[in-house]
């Protein structure tokens, strides 16, 4: 039966006692270690599609599987609660869990620094984020899954960033939208730094894996980066002679498709250039630390105080609302030849 069509949802109500056999979300708690009462939302699409959208941090999502396989890197900690860490200095690697998205911002991004008399931590606050005024929207008479929440990144006597973040989905189909509203509700202008950090690793990342990233430009980030610009769309096997690398890509203002394939599967990312010009290619093929990220972005991933120095620090007026959005999805064998058209 398709899911993705009315005529199969409603054949397949004859054969489920509950909808969730085949397809929908599924709200709990985590109970143990360091992600103890972190709640959680399971997503099933019903194609094969599976993912975990973390409520407490930032509404960003860890698992990701597609028909068993998994798709993502996870670290030892996975989804830590935010409030067992320090999000200070460079501590947000402590809570780090990876996974298929860790959103970093909305007003800092890179490394830990001090930006006008403000002490910023790694990557910004979001992860430590829990979101407010959660509701699942999921119907399946209408073929649709969403859910959608609040975040609030503010400080007295400073910046006011109000977020209303939709994760979209369709029963039967293979894809996830992250759809990202963002407004200034203070009185002066704020900055504003975005980077989708999508993680990949084991079984779906292994040294059989491809890249590709239909960049204008590529550049080393550093030098070790630089002598290796040959590697981009490569993966090595895990090995402890082998670095971090970081590749910075910029665009031409369109619509970009970029995507990881491995063998018959591969998963995309799809995003507008114009509002997120900039794309991090974050390579360790370290053992353990096995992971390939692809992190659009509105600014090269540089702290808060490098980016203001260069002249390169976006702001969000008082009032003013962006958006952000993107899509990863999930294609097989001929369909990945669309993905190169």
């Amino acid at each position: 039966m398709k899911l993705d069509t009315v005529k199969g949802r409603r054949e397949a109500y004859n054969y489920v006692g509950n909808t969730y056999q085949i397809g929908g979300t599924r709200h709990y708690r985590l109970d143990d270690g360091p992600a103890h009462d972190t709640k959680c939302i399971d997503v099933r699409t019903g194609s094969g599609f599976e993912y975990t959208v973390v409520v407490d941090r930032g509404l960003d999502i860890s698992l990701a599987s597609y028909k068993g396989l998994n798709l993502v890197h996870l670290t030892a900690g996975m989804e830590t609660n935010p409030a067992a860490v320090d999000p200070w200095g460079a501590d947000w690697l402590r809570a780090f869990s990876a996974g298929l998205l860790t959103t970093c911002g909305p007003n800092h991004l890179g490394n830990a620094c001090v930006d006008e008399g403000e002490h910023l931590g790694q990557h910004g606050r979001w992860s430590s984020l829990a979101g407010r005024q959660v509701a699942d929207l999921t119907d399946f008479e209408e073929g649709k899954i969403e859910i959608t929440g609040k975040l609030y990144e503010m400080i007295t006597f400073g910046h006011k960033l109000a977020i209303k973040r939709s994760i979209k989905s369709e029963f039967g189909k293979s894809y996830v939208v992250i759809e990202d509203e963002i407004r200034n509700e203070g009185s002066r202008p704020a900055p504003l730094t975005m980077l989708y950090h999508i993680n990949f690793g084991y079984p779906f990342l292994d040294e059989k894996a491809t890249v590709h990233i239909p960049s204008k430009e590529c550049v080393g980030a550093d030098d070790y980066t630089t002598e290796r610009l040959c590697e981009v769309g490569t993966v090595k096997s895990p090995s402890g002679e082998n670095f971090e690398k970081n590749f910075t890509h910029t665009f031409d203002g369109k619509e970009v498709c970029a995507y990881v394939k491995n063998g018959d599967l591969a998963v995309y990312i799809k995003f507008d250039s114009k509002d997120l010009p900039y794309m991090t290619q974050w390579v360790l093929e370290d053992i353990k630390d096995h992971v390939v990220a692809i992190e659009p972005a509105n600014v090269p991933c540089e702290s808060r105080n490098i980016l203001r120095e260069k002249g390169m620090l976006p702001e969000i007026k008082a009032g003013e609302v962006r958006k952000f959005r993107v899509e990863i999805g999930i294609l097989e064998g001929a369909e990945i030849d669309k993905l190169s058209k």
